[in-house]
């Protein structure tokens, strides 16, 4: 019988749920989980921007500082469960953790304790490596790659405790860790699009592969997260949660002084640059809310052929006449920050410009790409049902 897309209530299956009638506070180590995701974003941003106006000029900068604090914050949130699920007399910790070389705690646990111990191990080594090779090398640089990996396992990490606590959770803090689950789904789907920075800058949005990019990532974490986290528009808050975010770096980034440390310097620098304005994902993320609500009975392909066509439709009907907005004089102010430059890149740059790069040579090109775009969508959200159905049965 194929799977379909009705979500079962996690309350009918877990044995140990805590009650509607139980406390409804969120215990302090899942907000410490939460906080270490949190200082990882904002320090990560943070530090592009570094780069991108001063350059690097000293390992202890607050933004790396920032950084490694998510490392320090992760292991004190997921020491405390596995050494509490092994060591103490909890017997609720004890039925919601699995067993790891000789010790207890929940997976998510786990994965945030190698997270963390794997960032404040690539400090000292990326610290050594700039001394030896530069400043400003390459970033996916050996000591950087260990942070990014070491980053990824906090963030997927805490989303595994979250998810635990609420699928084991009833009534109010049920509805709370939701929230909470939502939150770090938004970052999860920043974070994984910051990755392809380079490849989808303001210049590079009239290319198909830039939408390819998006049908392979965006309809991934969107319908995965919205699954486990049910609501009729969790789609939606998610989406505005993240252009939201993502917003808040354009508009506070720049009333920071900043300028230049290394050469060459071709744009006159003054204050922090930040990244170019969030993708419109909250639209595709809407329409996928309204086909969930009319799709409940379907199987999880049928759902995948018609939500992935529609993600990639409504994505680029919105997104692609507003990179010509934001290429025109209309956005280049503070709202919308089309006028911020790295001090690095020469004027004669189609970024700089405000011009798009030709990416795909001819039309048959093209249209080949954006048909791997459709096919693409189609695979990331029946992966992405696949990935939330496995997020629903976590409780441990």
């Amino acid at each position: 019988m194929a799977h379909t897309v009705s979500v079962p209530s996690p309350a009918a299956v877990d044995a140990p749920a805590r009650t509607a009638a139980g406390s409804a506070a969120i215990p302090w180590y899942v907000w410490c989980l939460v906080l270490a995701t949190t200082c990882s974003v904002v320090g990560g941003v943070w530090d592009i921007s570094w780069h991108k106006s001063i350059g690097r000029d000293t390992f202890w900068t607050p933004a790396h500082i920032l950084i490694y604090l998510c490392g320090v914050l992760a292991g004190v949130g997921a020491g405390w469960l596995i050494l509490g699920a092994t060591f103490g007399s909890s017997a609720s910790l004890r039925r919601a953790s699995v067993r790891l070389w000789g010790f207890r705690g929940p997976l998510g646990a786990f994965l945030c304790a190698w997270g963390g111990v794997a960032m404040l191990a690539s400090a000292p080594f990326d610290n050594w490596w700039h001394s030896a090779y530069g400043l400003d090398v390459k970033v996916l640089s050996p000591p950087h790659v260990v942070l990014i990996f070491g980053v990824l396992g906090v963030r997927f990490g805490a989303l595994l405790v979250v998810l635990g606590e609420m699928n084991r959770a009833e009534g109010k803090l049920r509805a709370r860790l939701r929230w909470l689950l939502l939150y770090l789904g938004t970052i999860m789907l920043g974070g994984t699009l910051g990755a392809f920075l380079e490849l989808t800058s303001r210049n590079l949005l009239h290319s198909a592969r830039f939408y390819l990019i998006v049908a392979l990532v965006a309809p991934l974490i969107l319908v995965a997260v919205t699954r486990a986290a049910g609501g009729a528009w969790s789609g939606t808050l998610l989406g505005t949660a993240f252009t939201l975010l993502a917003a808040l770096f354009i508009w506070i980034l720049p009333l920071f002084p900043a300028e230049p440390k290394l050469g060459p310097v071709y744009q006159n620098v003054t204050h922090f640059i930040p990244h170019d304005f969030p993708l419109l994902i909250v639209v595709p993320a809407f329409f996928l809310d309204l086909l969930r609500r009319r799709a409940a009975s379907w199987s999880c392909w049928r759902y995948a052929l018609a939500a992935g066509p529609i993600f990639l439709a409504s994505f680029a009907a919105v997104q692609w006449p507003f990179a010509d907005f934001l290429m025109s004089p209309a956005a280049r102010n503070w709202f919308f920050g089309t006028h911020y430059f790295p001090f690095f890149i020469p004027s004669t740059h189609d970024y700089v410009r405000h011009v798009f790069t030709t990416v795909e040579p001819t039309a048959a090109i093209f249209s080949m790409v954006m048909t791997a775009a459709v096919a693409a969508a189609v695979v990331s959200t029946r992966l992405g049902l696949a990935w939330g159905d496995w997020m629903r049965r976590i409780r441990r």
